[in-house]
């Protein structure tokens, strides 16, 4: 069996899976600021009375390390930064203890100017008298050649706790995305390590000691093991919960919108004949544009149980949540609290509901259930007004997916799916505004938990080769080996799969889910006086995201209603 858990901003979401399909979900509502505890009594409650033998597997997708960065809530980190002539590190300044240093190397791995050990040193000194412990260290071209960063690393080691090296991180080239995503990194890793080590602690106190894996922005799993040395991975895993739990139920050969429509936010995203699309170049967060790979998602603050007030004579809804719908005891009224004057609502206080919708409806001079209908319409419209803008930023660049560049493609969804809590009252109205298909995934209530649950761990390799130089690297992998001139792309590509395979397994994957496949393979001829002096070469490979060997039997059964 496999345990699903995804955290959201109103509910936690658990499913338990096995052979004959969706064994047991649950809900249990997220405490923001004991996500330990949620997690726990969700993690307790799925697995009353089963034996801890018959589980296998637990994903789980978290916003802990989303909040923290959003609300600047992490502790402080160094960062020792060298870029070499022509660049600035300081215009890339990502906090207060950040230290640019002398050393460079150029794009094709060559030093240009040495490590100066009296600066990283003295920002070493510094930086312990701030009570700095984590500290992340990057290079302009350690992607090529990780030399300067393991030296500064190795200068000042034994003075620090954990230390995130840019080539590590990513092995595209980018130095202010590396940055910023080495920075995140360090400043997420404590906050990281301590809720994962106490969950695992807690579980195996209880006998129930199975794999953990976290689910990344772009859709697949990595170890829990792993993720201690890429915690920020876990940055936006609860859109990606959501795209997976929709995949398998979205029309082949077409373009479809998935929505979740959770209690405090709706996350949008879309999938190509049921592949989802992908940032190219890597999340934004707040000010940090990173190099972690994403798919593309929007999240809105437009849910269930959102704040609706008038202005003048004008209905705002969201962006932000003072509770639960007033039908559950909340103190403001909320599209669910719509849902019940209409009619919809279940298992709540229609009365109550009844008095919220009543005083928007004196404000806007109607009766409470036109009030009502014009709060449903309305949180439709703005849902759909913000898919379409994604959708048309989209179109206005060349389309990405997890697979492969669509050049020249523009996305028309007809189809959307919807998933989330309050989705099946929102599908009939929204497919009346659209004009499109709407369909509810399968149990809704937990999709995103099941997506969780059903996703295979996923990977890249980036590998360079410099036939002049007659070397071959992927620093990211602690790989370098020499070459000869005729080393070709074909030699490449074979090469990256290796790295692949034995990467994908040691962060958690089966050999039944290696789904590899090349996204980049480039060969440039290197010319001086004339003559072509060799060969650069750059090959870029992935485990494809998706969904484990074990889905098909799932989909089948949740279609079924099992």
């Amino acid at each position: 069996m496999i345990i699903g858990l995804d955290v959201g901003g109103t509910h936690t979401d658990v499913a338990l899976l096995g052979d004959e399909g969706l064994v047991r979900e649950i809900k249990v509502p997220t405490d923001p600021s004991d996500l330990f505890h949620t997690i726990l009594t969700g993690l307790e409650k799925i697995t009353e009375g089963i034996s801890p033998g018959e589980i296998h597997r637990a994903v789980l997708s978290t916003t802990l390390t989303t909040n923290a960065i959003v609300q600047g809530k992490t502790p402080p980190v160094g960062m020792i930064v060298s870029g070499g002539p022509g660049i600035d590190p300081e215009h890339f300044r990502t906090n207060e203890h950040y230290f640019p240093v002398s050393g460079s190397i150029d794009h094709r791995g060559r030093e240009v100017e040495p490590v100066d050990a009296d600066e990283v040193r003295n920002a070493a000194v510094t930086l312990q008298k701030q009570g700095i412990r984590n500290v992340g260290i990057v290079g302009k071209f350690s992607s090529r050649n990780p030399d300067h960063e393991l030296k500064i690393h190795d200068m000042i080691s034994t003075s620090f706790g954990k230390m995130f090296m840019g080539h590590q991180i990513s092995g595209n080239l980018n130095f202010p995305r590396r940055i910023a995503t080495t920075y995140l990194n360090a400043t997420v890793h404590s906050i990281h390590k301590n809720f994962f080590e106490a969950v695992k602690r807690s579980l195996e106190e209880k006998g129930l000691s199975v794999p953990i894996h976290i689910l990344k922005a772009d859709g697949g799993t990595m170890s829990f093991d792993s993720s201690i040395d890429f915690p920020g991975q876990s940055i936006l895993s609860g859109p990606a919960a959501s795209v997976m739990g929709a995949i398998a139920f979205a029309p082949d050969g077409e373009d479809c919108l998935v929505l979740d429509i959770g209690g405090t936010t709706t996350d949008i995203a879309l999938l190509i004949n049921r592949v989802p699309v992908l940032e190219p170049m890597g999340i934004r967060l707040g000010k940090y544009k990173t190099l972690i790979r994403s798919l593309k998602t929007r999240s809105i603050g437009i849910g269930g149980d959102s704040l609706i007030r008038v202005k003048g004579r004008e209905l705002e809804i969201g962006p932000d949540r003072m509770g639960p719908a007033m039908a559950y005891g909340g103190p403001s009224p909320t599209p669910t609290d719509a849902f019940f004057v209409l009619g919809k609502g279940k298992e709540g206080d229609k009365a109550r509901s009844l008095q919220g919708i009543a005083s928007v409806a004196a404000a806007l001079d109607m009766t409470p259930e036109a009030a009502a209908t014009k709060i449903l319409d309305q949180t439709c419209q703005n849902i759909l007004a913000e898919a379409q803008e994604m959708t048309d930023r989209i179109n206005s660049k060349p389309v990405y997916t997890v697979h492969e560049l669509q050049e020249g493609y523009q996305v028309r969804p007809k189809t959307i799916l919807v998933l989330g809590g309050p989705a099946p009252h929102f599908a009939r109205r929204l497919e009346e505004l659209s004009g499109m298909r709407v369909g509810v995934v399968p149990r809704w209530h937990v999709a995103n938990a099941i997506g969780a649950a059903l996703a295979r761990t996923t990977c890249e390799v980036t590998l360079f080769a410099d036939t002049q130089q007659e070397i071959a690297a992927s620093p990211e992998e602690n790989f370098r080996e020499m070459v000869d001139r005729h080393f070709s792309k074909e030699k490449a590509v074979k090469k990256a799969y290796e790295l692949l395979r034995k990467k994908v397994l040691q962060t958690g994957g089966s050999t039944d889910d290696l789904d590899m496949e090349i996204t980049e393979a480039l060969e440039f001829n290197m010319v001086q006086g004339f003559h072509t002096t060799g060969r650069n070469i750059r090959v870029k490979v992935q485990v494809k995201p998706g969904l484990i060997y074990e889905t098909d039997a799932v989909a089948e059964k949740l279609l079924a209603g099992i």
